[in-house]
C-alpha cells in the first residue's frame, strides 16, 4: 500500500508538532513529516522548556542550555523532513505554562493541527490528568493528533466518537470529508454509547441515520453503526481495538459545557488507553 496516497488531515497545509525530545515522540515525528508529505505541509517542530524561575537571566541560560542539549535531535528530525521532500521549522521556547505555549505557538503560526506523542498506555487508574497531552487537549484547539511511539496510520479504518454535541458532529463530518480527500480509506465504522438500556435505542438511531448518510454519500465504502451499553471510554477502545482501527476520531473538551455522553474526561481517556492514534476536533 502506497501511504502517501492518503491525508487522514484533509487539507491541512501546516503542521504543529509538539515534543519533548524524546523516543516516545518517534511516532508522532514520522506521522508528521508522513502528514507533511501527503498534504504538501510546512512543519514546525517545537520544543518547550518549562521555566520555574523569577529571574529573566535564569530562564534564558536554562532555554539555551536545553537548545545545545536538544539541538542533535531537531536536526536528526530536520535532516528526515529534508530528505522526504517537506518544509521544516524547528523551535525551542520557555513558558511556565507549557500547555499554552504549545496552543499559542500553534495559532501563531496559523496551524491547522497539533500533533502529540504518548507515553504508552494509561493505566485504567492514571487517566492522563496531568499529562501535557491531556492539558493541551483540555485547551479547546480545533485539531489535535496523539500518537502512540509505534505509530503507523494507513487511513484504511477509522472509527468516530458519536453522541449530540457540537464536537461530535463537528468529528463526523470531518470523517465523513474523508471519503473525498482519502483515497485509501475502505471503512468508517461509528459508535455511540448509552449509559443504560433505555438509551440503546436512541443510540442505535444516531449511528444508523450517520451511516446512511455516508452510504448514501460514498457508496464505495463500507459503514458500520456500533451501538452499546457501558462507560464510553471502554466500549469505544474496545471496539477500536477489536476491529484494528488505525485511528478514531472523538470530540474535544469545551471548558466546563461538557457533552452530554462524553465528558472531558472520557476524551482523556481514550487518547491514553487506544492502541492507535486518536484525532481530537474541537468545535
Amino acid at each position: 500500500m502506497n501511504r502517501f496516497s492518503t491525508s487522514l488531515l484533509g487539507e491541512a497545509k501546516t503542521l504543529l508538532l509538539a515534543t519533548d525530545g524524546s523516543n516516545y515522540s518517534d511516532g508522532a515525528v514520522q506521522e508528521a513529516i508522513f502528514f507533511g508529505q501527503a498534504c504538501q505541509a510546512r512543519v514546525v517542530v517545537l520544543h518547550v522548556v518549562r521555566i520555574d524561575t523569577e529571574s529573566l537571566k535564569s530562564a534564558n541560560a536554562k532555554v539555551t542550555r536545553r537548545q545545545q542539549e536538544i539541538a542533535p535531535y531537531m536536526e536528526a528530525v530536520r535532516k528526515m523532513a529534508r530528505d522526504s521532500g517537506v518544509e521544516c521549522e524547528t523551535v525551542v521556547v520557555g513558558s511556565s505554562v507549557p500547555e499554552h505555549a504549545i496552543v499559542e505557538q500553534a495559532r501563531m503560526r496559523g496551524a491547522d493541527v497539533i500533533l502529540m506523542g504518548r507515553h504508552g498506555r494509561a493505566g485504567r487508574l492514571y487517566l492522563m490528568v496531568g499529562s501535557m497531552t491531556a492539558k493541551v487537549i483540555g485547551l479547546g484547539f480545533p485539531m489535535v493528533l496523539v500518537l502512540p511511539k509505534d505509530s503507523l496510520l494507513t487511513g484504511t479504518h477509522v472509527l468516530v466518537a458519536v453522541e449530540d454535541s457540537p464536537n461530535s458532529r463537528l468529528a463526523v463530518e470531518e470523517a465523513l470529508s474523508l471519503g473525498m480527500c482519502c483515497v485509501t480509506l475502505e471503512r468508517l465504522t461509528f459508535v455511540a454509547v448509552a449509559k443504560r438500556e433505555s438509551g440503546l435505542g436512541a443510540a442505535r438511531k444516531m449511528v444508523e441515520e450517520v451511516c446512511a448518510r455516508g452510504q448514501e454519500k460514498w457508496p464505495h465504502l463500507q459503514f458500520e453503526a456500533v451501538a452499546d451499553v457501558g462507560h464510553p471510554s471502554n466500549v469505544i477502545v474496545r471496539a477500536a481495538e477489536e476491529r484494528g482501527v488505525d485511528m478514531i476520531m472523538i470530540g474535544g473538551v469545551n471548558g466546563s459545557r461538557l457533552p452530554r455522553m462524553f465528558t472531558g474526561r472520557v476524551t482523556k481517556e481514550v487518547c491514553g488507553w487506544a492502541h492507535c492514534a486518536v484525532l481530537v476536533v474541537t468545535a
